[in-house]
């Protein structure tokens, strides 16, 4: 029985060009046919000569699907890179070296690194932390806590409503998901930005539990504006992301208690957005030639 050849698929990134790493072949049953030998004027077969090896036709295709033929297809790899996450057992690079002519610090480069912002609501981490990440001079990647949280629509466990089991649970299910996400970028070559209201008083739920989620790498810092402004920021909140004066309060003095960890600390009461992630990335050049003890 014989089957139809139809045209060969398209490779499935972008027309005329396989995806990396793997060969573009297209595969069709049977041996290629054999073209008919010629016949010589007057209805004689002529005299068989001997004709060096060729390689098989190209496979049939489609008019107007020109594909190209397929030259030393390379060997798949034996995994894909993205899913698979293989984290670095310390600071993943070394700091870029010092400019001798420069007159400030030259800050993180290129260097692939993980950070985690500590701060309590209203001092800005996530809007710092947002800018941070699209000025780099390399890939690097935003991932907020609260953002990861609210990907609950339905069955959202709002702590404002009253702190239980069910909303302590999807803040440490976000907290994986944000520990994954941030390892599959490091492990792709991206760097990461994480944000996150750590107490210093839970160690083993805070920089504990985000050790375990991201690897040794990981460089804290904690963004730590004097009250006011934490709370005038925080009037300038909308829907969950708005807390009552009174938790702003309790949770800034709770993180006071970073003053005494060894953490370095930003106090931003008087920088903009810009001014602070550039103190940011002075602080993290720092971390990575001398890594806080925590």
């Amino acid at each position: 029985m014989q089957h139809a050849v139809g045209a060969p698929l398209p490779p499935p990134h972008q027309p005329g060009n396989a995806a990396a790493g793997w060969p573009q072949q297209a595969h069709h049953p049977g041996p290629p046919p054999h073209p008919p030998a010629p016949h010589a004027p007057g209805g004689r077969a002529p005299h068989p000569q001997p004709t060096p090896p060729q390689a098989p036709p190209p496979a049939p295709h489609a008019p107007g699907h020109a594909w190209p033929a397929p030259q030393h297809a390379p060997v798949p790899p034996p995994h894909e890179t993205t899913g698979h996450f293989h984290l670095p057992p310390a600071d993943p690079v070394a700091p870029p070296a010092a400019d001798p002519g420069a007159g400030r610090p030259p800050g993180t480069g290129t260097a692939t690194l993980a950070v985690l912002l500590i701060g309590p609501a209203g001092a800005g981490k996530t809007t710092v932390a947002r800018y941070w990440a699209r000025h780099r001079r390399t890939p690097t990647a935003h991932i907020s806590l609260d953002d990861v949280r609210e990907w609950v629509c339905a069955g959202f466990a709002d702590p404002q409503s009253g702190w239980n089991d069910q909303s302590e649970a999807q803040y440490r299910l976000a907290r994986r998901t944000c520990g994954f996400a941030a390892r599959n970028f490091l492990a792709n070559g991206i760097s990461c930005i994480l944000d996150d209201a750590v107490f210093p008083d839970r160690p083993v739920v805070g920089l504990g539990g985000w050790k375990r989620h991201v690897g040794p790498g990981l460089l804290p810092v904690v963004l730590l504006p004097g009250l006011e402004v934490v709370l005038e920021r925080n009037a300038e909140r909308s829907g969950n992301r708005r807390l009552s004066d009174e938790e702003v309060a309790g949770i800034h003095g709770r993180m006071a208690g970073w003053h005494a960890s060894g953490l370095p600390i930003i106090d931003n009461s008087h920088y903009d957005v810009e001014t602070t992630a550039r103190v940011l990335d002075e602080v993290l050049a720092r971390s990575l030639t001398s890594p806080p003890s925590w």
